[in-house]
C-alpha cells in the first residue's frame, strides 16, 4: 500500500464502521469486534516476526532504528505496544528533529502518560508558536502521552541571595 494510501486508511476504516450503525447497534458491534480481531492478528503476526528476526540475530540496533524510523511501522509497532523505544526516547528525538529542539528539556514522563516539559533559552523560544510544534510533535511521537505540561525556565538570579548576607556577616564577624 502506498504512503498515501494508508493515511487514509484509518479514516476509511472508521467511516465504515460509523455507516455500520446504519444497520443498527448490533451491526455496528459486529464491525468493531471485526476490527479489533484482525488489528489482534496483524499484533501478534507482527510480534512473532520480531521474535523470528531476535531469534536469528538479525534485529540489530540498526534494523530498529530503521523500523522505528518508518511512520507506517513505528505506528503499527505503537499500536501494538511492540515500539523498540520507550516513550522518553521518542520524544526527546522528535523534539531535535525541530529548529528549537534543543530549547526544550524533557523532565519526566510519568508512568501515567504525563509529560513534563521545560522550555528553555528566554522569551523567543518560549513562543505560543513553538509551544504548539513542542505538543504536536510529542503527540505525533507518543500517541500513549495522556498530558504535557509545560513550564517555563526563569533566567537565574543576577547575584545569588547568599552573596547579599554575606557582606552583613562579615561585618557583623568584624564588629565581635
Amino acid at each position: 500500500m502506498s504512503e498515501p494510501n494508508w493515511r487514509a486508511a484509518g479514516e476509511r476504516i472508521e467511516t465504515l464502521i460509523a455507516a455500520s450503525a446504519t444497520g443498527g447497534a448490533v451491526a455496528q458491534e459486529r464491525a468493531e469486534e471485526l476490527v479489533r480481531v484482525v488489528v489482534d492478528l496483524y499484533g501478534a503476526g507482527l510480534e512473532r516476526l520480531l521474535d523470528l528476526l531476535h531469534e536469528r540475530e538479525v534485529l540489530s540496533d540498526d534494523l530498529l532504528a530503521a523500523l522505528a524510523g518508518d511512520d507506517l511501522v513505528a505506528g503499527l509497532l505503537l499500536v501494538h505496544g511492540l515500539h523498540p523505544y520507550a516513550a522518553r526516547t521518542r520524544i526527546e528525538q522528535a523534539l531535535a528533529g525541530l529548529p528549537h529542539g534543543g530549547d526544550v528539556e524533557v523532565l519526566e514522563v510519568s508512568d501515567d502518560g504525563v509529560v513534563r516539559l521545560r522550555m528553555l533559552g528566554g522569551c523567543a523560544s518560549s513562543g505560543a508558536a513553538l509551544k504548539q510544534a513542542v505538543r504536536s510533535v510529542v503527540e505525533a511521537a507518543a500517541p500513549e502521552v495522556t498530558a504535557i505540561e509545560v513550564e517555563e525556565s526563569r533566567p537565574g538570579t543576577v547575584i545569588p541571595v547568599t552573596a547579599l548576607f554575606s557582606r552583613l556577616t562579615e561585618t557583623a564577624e568584624q564588629v565581635s
